[in-house]
């Protein structure tokens, strides 16, 4: 019995479910427990061949009475299977574990009674009883899923809200009528657009129509929760009503946009068709309260939102001093094949619990197209549910029938209540359909049209809703016919009204950013910024940074690390570009601006060069120097990262665009890991501002350069980067010294504009000697984008061009061959390119015939490309070009290799 490990008191429901199977049919059942109940069974009937009669009746009630447990755990756990919650399907296939004889019960025994255990409290019922009132509460129109969830608690509190009412609403005639009269304002405002807008795209809602009460009751319910504020991100079905009915954007408005005359005018850029804006409403509840409700804007990218919703939600908590994460709401809308497809979604579901980006649970709502664009779920996933990535985090998985809103309204009420109590995601799988196909121009009877035959014979929810209300008695057909026309003449008035204003601003300009949350800043600008501090302010941060409790434990080398730093800074023998990061953090902190950094091995990071958190060698307590400064106004975060990318980087994004107060880092492991969040760069770094107008100040440190390490790990693609550059989208720098780390750093949160801040950062110049700053670079100066040689001689023959770390190698060959007639000038700033600073420092060298430009990328990567055409702009003529050969791959694989380019690139640049 010593491999019984496995039995513990959290899964006692799981016990129950197993022995029955042992006493029905054991085929199947792991031999571990077959050999656990013929021992439990040995051990209570031992003495069965001198046993009473008695004794036998009690065995035969005790095997029933497990039965009777089983069954409970059965529809618990597989209820669902059975559940009408798909509303094309006329029947739902029967389940044969559900049968009586699987079961262990003969039609006979339905009068007999026993004792529920956990259901309902514990009670008397009889077999009869029981099996109609587990059916009518997990086979109807919700199937739940919950029996995943390890923990007690959360399961005991949904089985108490489900079990007593048979998991079905008990809703007042009133607020049946005010859910008819969601169904049938999102109707009647898809209708209108469809009968008025022929052939235009609008990613409809038809058919998921039942999101709408649902979205309606969450804003009520807040009030109730104590729920100030609401982010949500949802893709483009479905959008336009939602800004409609739910965030209040008018009609008219709306209709304007569809005008072949609307030209919108956007702060600068190219704006986005209108299912992709965000935008940002103030609620009022019928109690009275305000809810925030932000709307995330997103790309066609589906489910790449998603981080982008958590990040905001986490800093609107930060912002409102929510420490409980309980007043601000995180709701994502995702799309069945979308959810089940995106590997993004799975690892946004990963950040949910974890420290530095959790936000108090999401609730997320699935509108089950039970379709891709033409793709079928057979082929869309390899699970029974889209929905069940969601279990690898415990999520309560509610799968709901879209054809019954009151069913949807109660399952959300129940879903926002758990979230509030247990801090956990719920899912909700609405099962509906799509009326139209993709969008409203596609045909989709040429892929599915069984399908399309079902959908187009289907009624409207209102109809259904309206024909369940008469029955009821609630109201007549004439009243039911009666709303319909209330919200279609306030469609027709909102129409006329767009018309009007279609006539007056023809030829115009519309009014500026109407129905935008558009953000306003001034245009970029190289006017310097007071980043330079006091000494004594200096001071402050390295006695911060190069202390600790006495108490603490510290690893021998961290001590040795730390009491040279303390060394270098007091006698001034340079600080490194790691102590410069903290000094920037340090300095920041003390003048009120908070300091987050977010990656993977950030903390200590990837060259364990930074150290912003320190741990006892016993204890493993974590101390964070900064935190401990005098003076300090503002915290410091630093979270290690879980291992993705895209995710991470989108989380920290979000929280850039609502908290721009904040420095905000992500930190790549190395530069090349890019790749994996290319989405959210192309998508929103990007471009949000020319898209959208949203603006973030993250920053970005891409560790790169060639230092002989393979293609894997030396390239952050500083390509790619410049080839999206334009209209002062971001910053893309490779700086070369700690003191121009340390003031970009300071400028990035110091000016009035906020634009993210793309950093190519070192790996060897982390530890080189020659990459070190005096303690006068930090209380004088400013970042400057291109800098001058300062051992430049007075007959220069010629200009070598470049930027970042291979500065030191140039530098070091100059040195070493004792050469005499080259300058050589650091672009620290690739973009925006400080054209004017470069004309006037090349402008000294007007007789110098020989420009070169020099890198250590390959002639199609880095920044050639770029750099070339802007130089011939500049000084007529393109410079040569000293660097490796075009290339397929980054880097070579071999080191000796390496070095034998890197020489020659090198010594070319001298000698061409």
């Amino acid at each position: 019995m010593k491999q019984l490990h496995f039995a513990h008191r959290w899964n006692a429901d799981l016990i129950d479910e197993y022995y029955d199977q042992w006493l029905t049919n054991s085929d199947g059942l792991d031999e571990k427990w077959i050999a656990f109940f013929e021992g439990f069974e040995l051990a209570t009937n031992k003495n069965r061949s001198a046993a009473s009669e008695k004794l036998d009746i009690n065995t035969k009630a005790a095997i029933k009475q497990a039965r009777f447990t089983g069954a409970i755990y059965a529809y618990r756990s597989i209820g669902h299977t059975m559940a009408n919650f798909n509303p094309l399907e006329k029947s739902v296939a029967f389940n044969p574990r559900l049968s009586l004889q699987r079961l262990g019960f003969k039609d006979t025994e339905l009068d007999q009674e026993y004792h529920t255990g956990n259901y309902l409290g514990g009670k008397i019922m009889s077999i009869g009883q029981l099996i109609h009132n587990l059916k009518e509460t997990y086979c109807n129109a919700i199937g739940v899923e919950y029996l995943h969830i390890q923990d007690t608690p959360p399961r005991r509190w949904l089985q108490s809200k489900i079990e007593p009412i048979l998991n079905k609403p008990d809703f007042s005639i009133t607020r049946k009528l005010t859910i008819l009269d969601d169904i049938l304002e999102a109707e009647a405002f898809e209708k209108y657009l469809q009968t008025q807008y022929i052939g235009q795209k609008r990613f409809s809602l038809e058919g998921g129509e039942t999101i709408i009460p649902c979205l309606h009751t969450i804003i009520e319910k807040c009030s109730d929760l104590n729920i100030q504020e609401i982010v949500m991100g949802m893709a483009h079905r479905g959008r336009l009503n939602v800004l409609a009915n739910i965030l209040g954007k008018s009609y008219d408005f709306i209709f304007h946009e569809f005008s072949e005359n609307y030209v919108p005018e956007t702060i600068h850029g190219d704006g986005d068709v209108k299912y992709h804006l965000g935008y940002e409403s103030q609620l009022n509840t019928s109690s009275g309260e305000t809810i925030n409700f932000y709307l995330a804007a997103n790309p066609s990218h589906l489910e790449a939102v998603n981080p982008v919703v958590e990040g905001r939600a986490r800093a609107r908590q930060r912002i409102i001093g929510d420490l409980e994460r309980k007043k601000v709401l995180p709701i994502l809308i995702h799309g069945d094949a979308a959810f089940a497809g995106q590997g993004i979604v799975s690892e946004v579901l990963n950040l949910s619990k974890l420290k530095g980006y959790t936000t108090g649970g999401t609730l997320h709502f699935i509108i089950n197209n039970q379709i891709g664009f033409t793709t079928d779920p057979s082929e869309a996933r390899s699970s029974r549910y889209c929905t069940d990535v969601a279990k690898m985090i415990e999520a309560p998985i509610f799968h709901v029938n879209g054809d019954d809103p009151l069913a949807m309204v109660y399952v959300t009420e129940m879903a926002l209540a758990y979230r509030q109590i247990f801090s956990q995601d719920v899912v909700i799988d609405m099962y509906c359909y799509r009326r139209h196909g993709h969008n409203e121009v596609d045909e989709p009877t040429f892929t599915q049209p069984l399908l399309y035959e079902r959908i187009s014979q289907h009624p409207l929810i209102s109809e259904t809703l309206s024909n369940q209300l008469i029955e009821e008695g609630v109201l007549d057909e004439i009243e039911s016919e009666l709303k319909k026309n209330k919200f279609k003449k306030k469609l027709d008035v909102a129409f006329a009204n767009s018309k009007k204003k279609e006539l007056k601003s023809h030829g115009n300009k519309p009014t500026k950013f109407q129905g935008s949350d558009a953000i306003f800043q001034s245009p970029y600008s190289f006017r310097s910024i007071k980043t330079k501090v006091k000494k004594d302010t200096l001071d402050k941060v390295v006695q911060a940074l190069t202390s600790y409790p006495n108490h603490l434990s510290l690893n021998q080398k961290i001590i040795r690390l730390l009491n040279l730093r303390r060394s270098n800074y007091e006698q001034d023998l340079g600080i490194d570009w790691a102590f410069a990061e903290q000094l920037a953090w340090g300095t920041l902190m003390i003048d009120g601006t908070p300091v987050r950094i977010s990656g993977q091995d950030c903390a200590r990071g990837t060259f364990s060069q930074r150290h912003a958190v320190l741990f006892d060698v016993k204890t493993r307590e974590a101390y964070y120097p900064l935190m401990g400064m005098k003076d300090r106004k503002a915290i410091q975060c630093v979270h290690n990262s879980m291992l993705s990318e895209i995710a991470v980087l989108g989380f920290d994004y979000g929280y850039s665009l609502d908290y721009p107060q904040m420095l905000c880092i992500w930190e790549a492991q190395f530069g090349d890991f890019v790749n994996g969040a290319q989405v959210i760069i192309d998508q929103f770094i990007t471009s949000a501002e020319s898209k959208w107008q949203r603006v973030s100040g993250i920053v970005l440190l891409l560790p790169h350069g060639y230092e002989g390490q393979g293609p894997e790990h030396s390239s952050a693609r500083l390509e790619r980067f410049l080839q999206a550059a334009a209209e002062d989208n971001f910053q893309v720098c490779n700086l070369s010294t700690p003191a121009q780390y340390f003031h970009v750093l300071r400028r990035q949160m110091k000016r009035d504009i906020r634009m993210p801040l793309i950093i190519m950062a070192p790996k060897s110049l982390l530890r080189h000697k020659k990459a070190i700053s005096r303690i006068c670079d930090f209380t004088h100066g400013f970042f400057e984008e291109i800098l001058e040689d300062p051992n430049s001689g007075k007959n220069i023959h010629r200009i070598i061009l470049c930027t970042g770390k291979i500065f030191y190698d140039l530098s070091d060959y100059r040195d070493k061959n004792k050469i005499e007639n080259t300058t050589l000038i650091r672009i620290e700033q690739l973009y925006p390119l400080n054209r004017n600073r470069l004309k006037e420092i090349l402008n000294q060298y007007l007789d110098v015939k020989k420009l070169v430009w020099c890198q250590e990328e390959s002639k199609n990567m880095g920044a050639w490309t770029y750099i070339a055409t802007a130089l011939e702009e500049i000084v007529g003529h393109k410079p040569f070009y000293a660097g490796r050969d075009a290339s397929a791959s980054p880097a070579v694989g071999s080191l000796s290799i390496h070095k034998i380019e890197q020489a020659e690139l090198v010594k070319r640049a001298y000698h061409y």
